[in-house]
């Protein structure tokens, strides 16, 4: 699989498991983008999120990631000759993972929180633990993940896996 050497390729597989769970019959460019939305961070070059600010500051960091993901995907999809309705549409859901907005890019954006408070809490712990961020804001970070689902089912889904997250950051 091509995101098998990305380093938190878990957390794509399980963003796109959690994005069935939430819509079993979610089409093939929502299951598509949900499986690659991160991984401009496999790839050197990309913007850096220096974690200087709450979470609800970083537009900036989160547009390119966004941006640079949806790029490197539709380049390979290209490179696949997938379709390109195809191409466009995961461009448009990995640009729009990070703010959604409509129904589709909620859900996307809805897994990605799950997923990520499910598989990242020991990211934020060592995020603290490495003097990256005080611990305090490893939790803002969990705490704006959650705050950010706006589909009701993931959001009743994420209060333990959010609790789970802060739980390690704590035991860091």
């Amino acid at each position: 699989m091509w995101i098998e050497p990305y380093w938190n390729a878990h957390h794509l597989v399980r963003t796109r498991d959690w994005l069935l769970e939430l819509a079993p019959d979610a089409g093939e460019a929502l299951r598509l983008a949900a499986l690659t939305h991160d991984i401009e961070r496999h790839f050197s070059g990309g913007p850096v999120n220096t974690l200087e600010h709450e979470p609800e500051k970083e537009a900036d960091y989160r547009r390119a990631h966004s941006e640079r993901s949806a790029q490197i995907v539709a380049d390979w999809l290209d490179g696949e000759e997938a379709d390109p309705a195809l191409v466009e549409e995961v461009r448009r859901l990995i640009v729009a993972h990070e703010t959604g907005g409509a129904p589709d890019e909620d859900l996307l954006q809805a897994a990605d929180s799950l997923s990520f408070l499910e598989t990242n809490g020991e990211l934020l712990a060592c995020w603290h633990t490495s003097g990256r961020c005080s611990r305090d804001r490893a939790k803002a970070q969990a705490r704006w993940m959650l705050e950010r689902i706006r589909v009701p089912r993931a959001r009743e889904l994420a209060g333990p896996l959010y609790e789970e997250a802060l739980a390690v950051v704590d035991r860091a």
